[in-house]
């Protein structure tokens, strides 16, 4: 299958995650800098979980919107007008650091900048641990200039929030770079995760897992970081939901899962670094084979506590299981 990887210019217009729907003029209000960018961002949305804020019931199924014209709806239905003006708690969306990311794409995008999102391991909010999380990149015409529309510019955070340095060790590592340093013994598998506090999601199945959703945010399919596809359905906590919804969890077994993200995770270092044919060889991969695209349905195994089925087609969700009360 001849597929061209997607191009700066791509990465201009939307996909069908970043799509503002009827919502566009919103997003156009908002000015295109990144300080601009980043700020509305937080206004709009506020981290479900980050600093525990008294979210309202509605609240509590926010992060599992998906589509920004979704998030969109119900930022403009909580508080009209422009997104941008400062808002309280409860007309905020709750969502995480992909919905930070996902809007403001969205509006780079809408102003026809150069925008996409990055999946990886963030080692600034904890000294020793390694969270999860997504963040900006921006063409700025010679390089993709990384960002977090998370942070506030502050000293605390030792590195330029707008222009984060890049590499290994840089504050934000990608998925690829940490899978490759766990896999040379380099790296400790247990400083990565959701969250220290939540020890049971994280390790090196997170970080294979998180490849994957790299290579997915990559190709402009922005998906939620909880959604599960291909390889990752073969997870014995997934075989009841597999089963019920009828889902195809592929045949393979964990050295050959292993093997596979071995060798994506090569192509995505190698693209980062300006390979045109790795980056080629990535979107081929992604287009010809199964175990790496999402298809029509994927697994969401919510951080709210439930679990459901995703049509992608229809951008609705079918829920197999209830969130605890609050």
């Amino acid at each position: 299958m001849d597929v061209a990887a997607p191009t700066s210019t791509d990465y201009a217009r939307h996909s069908a995650y970043s799509d503002p729907g009827p919502h566009a003029s919103l997003l156009g209000a908002v000015a295109p800098d990144r300080a601009s960018v980043a700020s509305a961002a937080r206004r709009v949305v506020v981290h479900y979980r980050a600093g525990r804020p008294a979210l309202t019931q509605e609240q509590r199924a926010d992060p599992d919107r998906r589509w920004l014209a979704s998030i969109l709806d119900a930022a403009a239905a909580r508080q009209p007008g422009p997104l941008d003006a400062p808002r309280d708690l409860g007309r905020q969306v709750a969502g995480c650091c992909r919905d930070h990311t996902l809007f403001s794409v969205g509006v780079l995008r809408e102003h026809g900048v150069r925008a996409r999102s990055r999946v990886g391991f963030a080692r600034y909010f904890e000294p020793s641990f390694r969270h999860e999380h997504a963040v900006v990149e921006t063409w700025d015409g010679d390089r993709w200039v990384r960002w977090d529309p998370a942070l506030e510019r502050a000293a605390r955070w030792g590195f330029d929030v707008e222009d984060m340095p890049v590499g290994p060790v840089a504050p934000f590592e990608t998925a690829a770079e940490v899978w490759r340093a766990i896999r040379s013994g380099t790296a400790d598998p247990a400083s990565y995760g959701v969250d220290s506090s939540l020890p049971q999601v994280g390790g090196q199945a997170l970080v294979r897992e998180s490849v994957l959703v790299e290579l997915a945010h990559r190709q402009r399919d922005e998906l939620l970081l909880w959604d599960m596809w291909g390889p990752m359905l073969r997870s014995p906590a997934l075989a009841g939901l597999v089963a019920r919804a009828r889902l195809a969890a592929p045949d393979i077994d964990a050295d050959t899962f292993d093997a596979l993200v071995d060798e994506i995770a090569a192509m995505l270092v190698a693209a980062d670094a300006g390979d045109a044919s790795a980056e080629a060889k990535l979107a081929q991969r992604y287009a010809s084979d199964p175990l790496l695209r999402p298809g029509d349905r994927v697994v969401t195994a919510s951080q709210s506590g439930r679990t459901g089925v995703t049509d992608l087609r229809t951008c609705s969700t079918q829920w197999f299981s209830a969130p605890p009360a609050p």
